[in-house]
């Protein structure tokens, strides 16, 4: 009868020593992710049977940097979180929200840094700044970071898990074209801060699409809200009044019903089309009064689950790659909601 597999093996096919295996399995922590991940996956292969119905008692401590929740998709995320940590309650894994300001570089870069050491892994929505990526690089050498929704590509991050943000604006871009029809015309964007990498990705595909298939739409501009929901309507407000013959907004950050309010305030809500990003249930209504031509939805729920999954592969509570992890977008329209 085949003997029973014992630490001694898993050391030998993990490619690690007995006493890394004898920390990862008694749950000791002080192992680097990766190589934690090794060992769990050599005791699942030789069928180890106390791996096999493992309960993990030490707690993993992630925390969350995302805006306030006055942004209403950081809000699905926060909620998404929530959820999320009641449904993988068997990972042991707890995530502790941070709140960030979008226009904070310094402070986002600071709490990075603060964090790290007192955590055991970190998921990070912020802007695609130099300061905050040399903060990630840092933090990335004890830590797994993942990056979630907008991407830090030179910040040495673990993974990044989200939409392809460039496809989602050429998506926007094929939406306008064709609601606009062969008469075209202009068209004004409102960003939240093109210092977000996804935000600046959605205006290159959105011009990419015109471009290439739609010669008499323009971009007239990209103007940025500082993620300001008031600041939102008032930029629309005043582009329309410096030109009539604006005919599209693409609005891809907070403050779709106060953009809304400005289109009506000045009749011209019937004759703009407008394009959003991110089916909250406020403007869930306002696609339902075909206040909104279409919605593109990046379902944070369904990212959030993606994110828990793969910082529980990286910590090596769950079997499978831990990489980037590009999730889909879902077009919405008065008829689908």
């Amino acid at each position: 009868m085949a003997r029973k597999p014992i630490i001694a093996d898993v050391a030998q096919l993990a490619g690690v020593s007995t006493a890394t295996v004898d920390r990862v399995l008694n749950d000791r922590g002080g192992v680097k992710p990766e190589k934690a991940a090794l060992v769990l996956s050599a005791a699942r292969r030789l069928r180890l049977d106390r791996m096999l119905t493992r309960k993990y008692s030490r707690v993993r401590r992630i925390a969350v940097l995302i805006e306030s929740s006055a942004n209403p998709f950081h809000a699905a995320l926060r909620d998404a979180f929530s959820i999320a940590s009641r449904a993988y309650a068997d990972l042991n894994l707890q995530f502790l929200i941070h709140q960030i300001a979008f226009d904070d570089a310094r402070g986002i870069a600071a709490k990075i840094r603060s964090l790290g050491p007192r955590h055991d892994g970190l998921i990070v929505t912020s802007p695609d700044d130099p300061r905050i990526a040399a903060a990630t690089r840092d933090v990335c050498r004890t830590i797994p970071v993942i990056a979630l929704a907008t991407d830090l590509p030179d910040s040495g991050r673990s993974a990044y898990v989200g939409p392809d943000d460039r496809q989602a604006g050429r998506v926007a871009g094929d939406l306008m074209g064709r609601f606009l029809g062969r008469e075209g015309g202009d068209v004004v964007m409102i960003a939240g801060l093109l210092s977000l990498r996804g935000h600046r990705e959605r205006e290159a595909g959105f011009r990419q699409v015109l471009s290439e298939h739609y010669s008499g739409c323009r971009l007239e501009a990209a103007l940025q809200s500082g993620e300001d929901a008031e600041r939102a309507g008032l930029l629309v407000a005043e582009a329309l009044k410096l030109n009539p013959a604006i005919r599209g907004v693409y609005h891809v950050t907070a403050g779709a019903a106060e953009v809304v309010s400005a289109l009506r305030a000045l009749g011209r809500d019937r004759d703009v089309v407008l394009i959003a990003h991110e089916l909250t249930e406020e403007r869930r209504g306002l696609l339902r009064e075909r206040a909104i031509g279409a919605i593109i939805d990046q379902n944070p729920q369904f990212e959030v689950r993606a994110a828990v999954e793969v910082m529980a592969r990286l910590l090596g509570r769950m079997d499978g790659v831990a990489g980037t992890t590009v999730t889909p977008v879902s077009i919405y329209t008065p008829e689908n909601v």
